[in-house]
């Protein structure tokens, strides 16, 4: 669950760096979890006849996760040595998402690349996941 707060809380449109593989899918898994439980949530409340309220929160949590979702693919794909400007390739129908798909489950570009060095090393001189120095 802290993955998935700290994507909220530290790197909410944080465009820039890298994100590791563990950070994309704990996200992901609680992001699309969410949406389950609120989608169910509105089809419960429509038989007592209050869909709107379901359906309202529904709207507002996608509307409030989009740009820290978006930002998250973003530095997924920086950290497999691609642009962010990829992400539009999930706009090709049926072929584009699998693509992005296959590009979120590669390994991280060993070193530093274009958007900084590789977060899945630890030593003194690379950061952890939210921004902060490592203590060792």
């Amino acid at each position: 669950m802290n993955w998935f707060l700290d994507v909220f809380k530290y790197k909410y449109v944080d465009f820039k760096g890298r994100a590791r593989r563990t950070e994309y899918w704990m996200f992901m898994l609680f992001h699309l979890l969410i949406i389950f439980v609120l989608a169910f949530l509105s089809v419960i409340l429509e038989d007592v006849g209050m869909s709107q309220i379901g359906l309202f929160l529904l709207v507002v949590y996608v509307l409030m996760s989009f740009l820290p979702a978006l930002a998250l693919t973003v530095r997924r794909l920086h950290d497999t040595g691609r642009s962010g400007w990829y992400y539009l390739l999930s706009f090709i129908p049926y072929v584009g998402g699998i693509i992005i798909f296959v590009f979120t489950v590669m390994d991280s570009e060993n070193g530093t690349n274009n958007w900084g060095p590789n977060p899945k090393l630890a030593n003194t001189d690379e950061i952890n996941d939210i921004g902060k120095p490592l203590d060792f």
